[in-house]
C-alpha cells in the first residue's frame, strides 16, 4: 500500500491541476487518518500539529480543486519535516 500511495503522491506532485478527488483523499487518509468530515462533497482532515489547522478537499466533478491539492502537498511536506526533526534526521 505504501508504494501505491508514494506513486499517487508522485503523480499528484507532477500535475496538481489534474488530480482525481478519490486519489487526493487516499493520500490524505494515508498521511492524516480518517477525515473529521466525510459524506458530503467536502472532506476535512485535522493536522497533527498545534493550533487548529485543517486540510479541506472538495469534489469538483470528480476532480480535486488545485489550490486544495497544493494545500495537501504543503501539509504532507510539513509533516515529513516534523517527523524528520523528531527522529533527528534533519
Amino acid at each position: 500500500m505504501r508504494s501505491r500511495i508514494r506513486g499517487l503522491l508522485t503523480e499528484i506532485r507532477a500535475n496538481p491541476k489534474s488530480v482525481r478527488f478519490s486519489d487526493a483523499c487516499k493520500v490524505a487518509d494515508h498521511y492524516f487518518g480518517q477525515p473529521t468530515q466525510k459524506g458530503t462533497s467536502h472532506r476535512v482532515w485535522k493536522m497533527p500539529w498545534p493550533g487548529d489547522p485543517r486540510v479541506n478537499m472538495q469534489d469538483a466533478k470528480g476532480k480535486a480543486k488545485p489550490y486544495q491539492v497544493r494545500q495537501l502537498l504543503d501539509a504532507i511536506d510539513k509533516l515529513e519535516r516534523l517527523e524528520a526533526h523528531e527522529s533527528g534526521n534533519e
